[in-house]
């Protein structure tokens, strides 16, 4: 039952942050783990989609549903796949310097063997992936004019 939440105050818009955040089918590109992405379905206000993680010799899909709210919240609720439950969700708010962003994730796989695998590296995983899509935004939109992307962790 690993729970991660982690606040980073970033030199981007909370538009910029969304659309980045929104871009599953992108995810494969940049995201440490993930190896394929497939959207199922998309609207202006919600998208479906199938995401192949890998880590060691594991190898695992998912299907989440994910409600858009932009540019301010992204929820992402777990449909079928390994997990007993999947829970994230991504806010953004304006701030002067930038966009505060909150991450929070909670999920149990079903299996106990996978469970204890992920158990042992989850945070430092799930820094990277935030540490990604903060290299995704340099790499996308250029050096923030702050004094530096991440102004606060």
């Amino acid at each position: 039952m690993p729970t991660h939440a982690e606040q980073r105050l970033i030199a981007y818009s909370p538009e910029q942050l969304f659309d980045l955040v929104a871009d599953v089918g992108a995810y494969p590109q940049f995201l440490p783990w993930c190896v394929k992405a497939v959207i199922k379905s998309r609207t202006e206000h919600e998208l479906v989609a199938d995401l192949t993680v890998g880590f060691g010799p594991f190898r695992e899909t998912f299907t989440s549903r994910v409600s858009l709210e932009r540019p301010h919240r992204i929820r992402v609720r777990y449909e079928k796949g390994p997990f007993r439950y999947l829970n994230n969700v991504w806010t953004f708010t304006p701030e002067p310097r930038g966009c505060l962003v909150d991450f929070f994730v909670d999920f149990e796989f079903r299996s106990r063997l996978l469970q204890n695998a992920i158990g042992v590296v989850f945070n430092e995983g799930v820094r990277l992936m935030v540490s990604a899509f903060i290299k995704r935004a340099r790499d996308t939109y250029g050096v923030s004019s702050q004094p530096g992307a991440v102004i606060r962790q």
